[in-house]
């Protein structure tokens, strides 16, 4: 499990709760909600299944709904761009969907991930818990967008994932992020034009080419 980075912001949010008369009792409210969130977290864990996409985010668990023609289009192009390139080049590892993201306090599965060869190396076979990737990938949907844009946007950034894409597949639109001074700073935002990856290196994508099976077949055989 990856410790959160800290930041001044959690130290104020510390002192600020420590100058309160009542800061005893709020500090064992947090304790006893966090162990019987901790509780919830390990039956979560005995009870994920292959078959469903689940996550565990401040508490609750979620069971994704099935997705639709877009976005698992936009998710498949980009996974055969993306596995290629990386494998071709031996840079690492790139998981899809079901790799289990382990961090402080949430377990997400993201819809892309990557990570660089220094640490896929020590991979094992039949893991299955996976530290903060360097790149992560989410196909944003009706009933996901707000916690890709929210919760999920700050604990990769805390957690020091270093590239961070918001893919719209309704709209063809990219997003790029990337941590700048321990903050995500918006790269680019475009339905045109090229991607590059800052953690994969190297790698320019045209952005339509993400959203059209033909394109990308064809992108493929160039790299």
């Amino acid at each position: 499990m990856q410790d959160l980075v800290t930041s001044d912001t959690n130290t104020d949010l510390v002192n600020k709760i420590l100058d309160l008369p009542e800061a005893p009792v709020l500090i064992n409210q947090l304790n006893e909600a966090w162990k019987e969130e901790q509780k919830k977290r390990i039956e979560f864990y005995n009870d994920i299944s292959e078959m469903h996409k689940s996550e565990f985010i401040n508490g609750e668990i979620i069971i994704h709904s099935p997705v639709i023609k877009e976005h698992n289009d936009a998710n498949g192009n980009l996974y055969k761009i993306l596995d290629t390139y990386v494998v071709d080049n031996d840079l690492g590892f790139v998981g899809i969907e079901k790799i289990m993201i382990q961090l402080t306090r949430n377990d997400y599965e993201p819809d892309l991930c990557f990570f660089k060869k220094d640490r896929a190396q020590h991979f094992e076979r039949k893991q299955k818990f996976f530290p903060a990737p360097d790149l992560v990938i989410e196909v944003l949907s009706d009933g996901t967008a707000y916690k890709d844009r929210g919760i999920k946007f700050d604990d990769y950034e805390q957690h020091g994932v270093t590239e961070y894409w918001l893919i719209n597949a309704d709209d063809e639109i990219v997003e790029q992020y990337r941590l700048k001074n321990s903050k995500y700073e918006l790269v680019l935002k475009s339905g045109s034009g090229n991607i590059t990856c800052v953690a994969i290196p190297n790698l320019t994508i045209p952005i339509p080419v993400i959203f059209d099976k033909r394109l990308t077949n064809e992108f493929v055989k160039q790299l």
